[in-house]
């Protein structure tokens, strides 16, 4: 399936509307080259009208054309690839062979491996073809064994499918149609080495036809695409065109500790039938679960060291309408496809500009209306420049007043497990040391479930040292050490002279050196002085400085 003047081989990438300033003429799927089971499994998902990225991609792929699109998600990339696999996979008229997948698609998280097989069962309805998912978490022996049946399209994560690629459980020789979706997640989470591995495995460049999909054509996708695509054809759409007019975009600026009142605010306010709240740290989403919970919301988290079978349970949940809120870090911001998410709130701002975008698309999917909420604070704010920079135009913003805030009572604190092991000299790596509490952690920072600080943190050890004062020696001088006399009270001793000090302490130089010296520091409290004199007492001292010392002392505590 090639087009006749275009070589065969790696060349460089052809740009057609690489910005996506061409708007793609209506298309309608009856208007495209595809085979009757395609068809039908197009009627059986309920399309009839392409959407833009679908409109640009699907002449240029059915014809045989590598492609590398950009697009952001929501857009129907999706159902642009898998329609171009299928039709290429019945018309090839190759028979399969076990344990030899003729199509891949790698994508860079589970959860959208799950999604991409799921549309792939919709789409395939009925055209015969298997489709195997194989990801970390779950079932290793039974996708292992169903991988060495017979599989058409093999949908999978990199770490996954290398595994049981050393293993010899499958081969990628007879590959007729490659697929990389998402491909700036692959950079953004360290997969490019392996994903280089696999497609160096893959049937010859010439011997397949590949597509490549990404929210960000950056240099390192398109150095990807010249590599290991043929004569790749480069079409974008832009983010504009498919999220800014369905999506209300709105800013609330927040300090910190407010974040969570004002959370339960909008909660109340938007009576949001199905929200999806997004925190920066599984610690952050694991209080956000907790304390909804205890204030009589119904939530659940999906994070990364969630089990994954609990992971799709709770996503089913959250599918079906069971469950209203979910809480979920970024590792469910790119390829979930869940119909009805009304609300998207990021309860905190992403540091990546592009996460921004992917967690925004959650909701407004296959035309629909949504609402995105941004919480701005003091910790996360300085990444709103390059967000609002990323998607060409200022988010609307607000200060709430008191009327928004809602009290709320904070969930208890669970202690947190550290990674960590015995160590050579005994001790365990998570004890603690510099830096750390009494309890072996990390000292706790302030977070938006605890109470406001004070207004000045440092009154009260200004307090401390003011008490001490009022306590202390007259004698004593700042920055010495507990051991240490005076010089005067050294040559005294020395010489043998007989001490004053018994009836009034010794008096200073000036006037002036004393005031400068009662002022700048406070006195050592009665227990020091007691405990000084007791270790002065076993010392190696001279005798006169010595009786001279207790002498003082005695008259200084009357």
């Amino acid at each position: 399936m090639t087009i006749e003047g275009h070589p065969r081989g790696p060349s460089e990438i052809e740009d057609v509307d690489p910005n996506g300033d061409t708007e793609a003429p209506p298309l309608s799927f009856d208007e495209l080259p595809l085979p009757e089971p395609v068809r039908a499994g197009i009627r059986h998902a309920g399309f009839t009208e392409c959407t833009p990225i679908q409109a640009k991609v699907l002449p240029l792929s059915l014809g045989g054309r590598d492609v590398a699109g950009q697009a952001q998600t929501g857009t129907g990339k999706t159902a642009a690839f898998l329609i171009t696999v299928f039709t290429r996979l019945l018309e090839s008229g190759k028979t399969r062979r076990p344990a030899a997948p003729r199509a891949l698609v790698i994508a860079p998280t589970r959860e959208l491996a799950v999604q991409i097989a799921k549309d792939a069962e919709v789409l395939g309805h009925g055209n015969g073809l298997t489709v195997q998912a194989v990801y970390g978490g779950v079932d290793y022996r039974k996708q292992r064994e169903s991988l060495r049946q017979d599989v058409d399209l093999l949908v999978g994560t990199p770490g996954r499918l290398i595994d049981y690629l050393k293993q010899k459980v499958y081969d990628l020789r007879a590959i007729e149609v490659l697929v990389i979706d998402e491909a700036d997640r692959m950079f953004d989470m360290g997969f490019i080495r392996d994903l280089r591995f696999l497609l160096r495995r893959c049937s010859p460049v010439t011997e397949r036809q590949s597509m490549l999909f990404s929210a960000t054509l950056s240099h390192d996708v398109l150095e990807l695409a010249y590599m290991f695509m043929n004569d790749a054809v480069r079409v974008a759409v832009k983010p504009e065109q498919v999220t800014a007019e369905r999506v209300q975009h709105l800013l609330l600026h927040v300090g910190v500790h407010e974040k969570f009142s004002a959370l339960l605010g909008i909660l109340e306010r938007e009576g949001a039938e199905r929200t999806l709240i997004f925190s920066n740290m599984r610690r952050t989403a694991d209080d956000l679960c907790r304390t909804l919970s205890i204030n009589g919301y119904t939530a659940e988290q999906i994070t990364g060291d969630i089990d994954q079978r609990k992971r799709l349970k709770i996503l089913e949940s959250f599918r079906d309408g069971t469950l209203p809120i979910l809480v979920a870090t970024d590792v469910a911001s790119r390829g979930l496809h869940i119909d009805g998410v009304t609300h998207v709130i990021n309860f905190d701002l992403p540091l990546d500009p592009e996460d921004y975008v992917h967690r925004v698309g959650r909701t407004a999917r296959a035309g629909a209306s949504g609402t995105a909420i941004s919480l701005a604070c003091e910790r996360y704010v300085d990444s709103l420049e390059a967000i609002e920079g990323l998607i060409g135009f200022k988010i609307p913003f607000e200060f709430p007043d008191e009327s928004l805030l809602r009290s709320f009572k904070p969930a208890p604190r669970q202690p947190r497990r550290r990674e960590g092991g015995p160590r050579r000299d005994g001790r365990d790596s998570r004890e603690g040391r510099g830096g750390r509490d009494s309890r072996g952690g990390p000292r706790r920072r302030s977070t938006p479930f605890d109470s406001p600080p004070p207004a000045d943190p440092s009154s009260e050890r200004r307090a401390d040292k003011a008490r001490e004062g009022e306590e202390g020696d007259p004698a004593a001088k700042p920055g010495r050490s507990r051991g240490r006399r005076r010089s005067g009270e050294r040559a005294d001793g020395a010489a043998g002279k007989p001490s004053q000090a018994s009836a009034t302490p010794p008096a200073p130089m000036n006037e002036a050196a004393s005031a400068a010296e009662g002022s700048a520091t406070g006195q050592a409290p009665a227990k020091k002085r007691r405990r000084r004199r007791r270790r002065r007492g076993g010392g190696s001292a001279p005798e006169g400085a010595a009786s001279e010392t207790a002498a003082r002392d005695a008259g200084s505590s009357d």
